[in-house]
């Protein structure tokens, strides 16, 4: 029962449940670059070379003696270059998003070291203290 309460007290710490969230909005996000990498950048890309497909670029090797398809091994390079290309364009969105909440923070903190403090409140006993100071001062 102990360890049930500890792994409780684990799992609901801020920090976990925060990465928790941020694992699955990651992933969620990681779907949409994914579906603008492959359905609307690659498509023009490919166009712009000459109409070549990188995910059907492939190498064929056939076993020697056979000449059976399922003997055929593939080394599908064309996806390989997707899937880096993919890569590539998920870290610079994160690194773009990180950069445009890093300069949200730098004016937020800029904005609260230029707004001047607050006066402190004076206590109601420190303001009576100083008028009895006052008013003996005034009687002497």
């Amino acid at each position: 029962m102990k360890m049930l309460q500890e792994f409780k007290e684990f799992a609901m710490r801020g920090n976990v449940v925060d990465m928790a969230v941020g694992v699955i909005i990651g992933g969620a996000f990681g779907k949409i670059v994914s579906s603008l990498v492959a359905d609307v950048v690659m498509p023009l890309i490919g166009i712009l070379i000459g109409g070549i497909d990188f995910t059907s670029l492939k190498w064929t090797f056939k076993a020697p003696g056979l000449d059976l398809a399922s003997h055929e091994v593939t080394v599908n390079y064309g996806n390989f270059i997707q899937v880096t290309f993919d890569f590539l364009v998920i870290a610079f969105s994160i690194f773009m998003v990180i950069k445009l909440i890093n300069r949200f923070s730098a004016k937020k903190k800029a904005a609260e070291a230029a707004a001047p403090a607050p006066e402190p409140v004076e206590p109601d006993d420190v303001k009576l203290l100083k008028e009895i100071r006052d008013l003996l001062k005034e009687k002497k």
